[in-house]
């Protein structure tokens, strides 16, 4: 299975949320709402969940083994990092603008 899609649907300023992520597989099958988190100085991905009647959470999908964990998060972290810096790159580009 080979992630052939990632699009960074939110950024987060605040707060140890930084993105929320839509990742698509071999052109067939899209997960939504991954979340992109840092804390402990380290970036990771949260899984999407459902609050249950006791008010945990249980994943709704995840990863079955730790390689494969281990490259989605790897691609969807790496995905935010060239998002965020175009998105600050075009920030800035519009801020450098002249207005007549």
């Amino acid at each position: 299975m080979q992630i052939t899609d990632i699009k960074i649907r939110k950024f987060f300023d605040e707060g140890p949320m930084k993105a929320i992520v839509s990742v698509t597989f071999d052109d067939c099958l899209a997960v939504h709402d991954i979340k992109v988190i840092y804390a402990r100085d380290r970036y990771f991905i949260v899984m999407p969940s459902r609050k249950n009647p006791d008010g945990s959470y249980r994943d709704i999908v995840h990863p079955i083994n730790a390689d494969f964990r281990a490259s989605l998060e790897e691609a969807v972290i790496d995905a935010y990092h060239v998002q965020l810096v175009a998105a600050e790159h075009d920030a800035q580009a519009d801020e450098d603008a002249v207005v007549i």
